[in-house]
């Protein structure tokens, strides 16, 4: 909040010195300052009232000597006179006269009116007004720049509210730089995503609607061949077999790409496990699989990575990896698995030497659904690479594709030895 705060201490530091700057130029103006026509009331009733105390303590006489010398230093039109009335003194007090009995005469001291009354009340509500006037300015501005881009997040809120995921407000910030703007484009930020949700969910849809629409159509295959050839039942009965399998399968791969993308509020049930051991049990079952292809496979990697994880999560991003790198490793080939230990992080590299996939879809691999260009002759989905990365982040980690050295596809996961989600 510094650049924020700077701003607002400017505004109002800027506006206060105005105001003391308008507050001088008004007094130089009009010769006058604040409350003078307070201390000039003031002035008169301390000088009357000492007349009045020198009247009756020490005689007419030297009340007059009083005035006359009040009169050359501080000229207030001060001046004491006797009242020719035979009837009663009432003692009476004003602004600017005094009536006294004294000695059994009555007395009047009085000193003349003020003058430039306008501007002795500009002088006395001038402080006040200025102080009006600033606070009023340093108000408009502060709220103007607070409440355009309260408006401009408003408005993008109720866009959002409203499934409009393509607006943006960062562009609307005017040059602005400081937490505002900042918050603006986290605004911008969480749109993008919710975006890009929203598309992945759409395909998603789409995608998982395809592959089901496969083995279905299988199955409705398989039933009008029974209704034509009833005698085909063992060999149809095998094939709808196979193909419910897929569909369990598929529906499995989908609840749990689902359940890790559902959202990091569900919490993982963790426990220590060596992750290596269960590397090691991926690579001994592998080692069947790619045999049959005549690949070689690391048979094991040595050393123990005790971490904090859910170890059916992690075995099943383990085994997607292993299995896909012996999938589409070309025939008497060889997938290779290192491992490296580093403080509390755990690398683990799997290497083949398939066809590969071009540069600009090493990340497009990890998306649902989403295969090489040879998917068609391999079976599967395109999910296991995606519940792999969804796993490994939950987990706090990272999993990321590039292209090996020996040619094929390597696939690098970074694990921490505890969750931090």
């Amino acid at each position: 909040m510094t650049r924020l705060f700077w701003k607002f201490f400017a505004i109002i530091w800027v506006t206060l010195a105005g105001t003391v700057a308008a507050i001088m130029v008004t007094v130089n103006f009009s010769q006058t300052e604040p409350f003078a026509r307070e201390l000039e009331q003031q002035r008169r009733e301390m000088v009357l009232n000492l007349t009045v105390a020198l009247l009756r303590n020490d005689g007419e006489d030297a009340a007059r000597r009083f005035v006359t010398a009040s009169e050359q230093t501080l000229p207030l039109g001060l001046a004491i006179s006797t009242i020719a009335n035979s009837g009663p003194c009432p003692e009476t007090h004003t602004g600017a006269t005094r009536v006294i009995l004294e000695d059994g005469i009555c007395y009047r001291a009085s000193v003349s009116e003020q003058d430039n009354l306008f501007l002795n009340y500009l002088g006395m509500v001038m402080p006040w007004l200025a102080i009006l006037v600033s606070s009023a300015i340093a108000a408009a501005l502060l709220a103007q720049y607070l409440i355009r881009p309260v408006v401009n997040l408003r408005d993008g809120l109720s866009a959002l509210a409203h499934g409009r995921f393509d607006v943006r407000i960062g562009d609307q910030m005017a040059g602005r730089k400081d937490e505002v703007t900042a918050l603006a484009h986290d605004f911008d930020s969480t749109a993008a995503r919710l975006q890009e949700l929203q598309a992945a969910q759409q395909r998603l849809f789409h995608d998982v609607s395809h592959e089901l629409r496969s083995p279905l159509s299988r199955l409705q295959a398989v039933v009008g061949v029974l209704r034509q050839s009833p005698a085909k039942l063992g060999a149809m009965l095998d094939r709808m077999d196979r193909e419910v399998e897929r569909l369990d399968v598929l529906v499995g791969e989908v609840l749990t790409l689902a359940r890790l993308t559902s959202g990091t509020s569900l919490p993982l049930r963790t426990q220590t496990v060596d992750v290596l051991e269960l590397l090691n049990e991926v690579l001994g079952d592998a080692e069947f699989e790619a045999r049959t292809r005549e690949v070689s496979i690391t048979p094991s990697v040595d050393g123990a990575f005790l971490g904090e994880v859910e170890g059916e999560l992690i075995y099943r991003a383990l085994e997607n990896v292993v299995r896909n790198a012996v999938k589409y490793t070309a025939e008497r080939s060889k997938v290779t698995v290192r491992c490296e230990t580093k403080d509390d992080l755990l690398t683990i590299r799997v290497a083949d030497q398939g066809p590969g996939v071009g540069r600009d879809e090493l990340e497009r691999i990890f998306q649902p659904f989403s295969r090489g260009d040879d998917a068609e002759q391999r079976e599967g989905y395109g999910l296991g690479l995606a519940i792999t990365r969804q796993a490994i982040e939950r987990h706090g980690g990272r999993v990321s594709a590039s292209l090996a050295d020996t040619g094929g596809l390597a696939i690098t996961i970074e694990l921490p030895r505890k969750s931090s989600m």
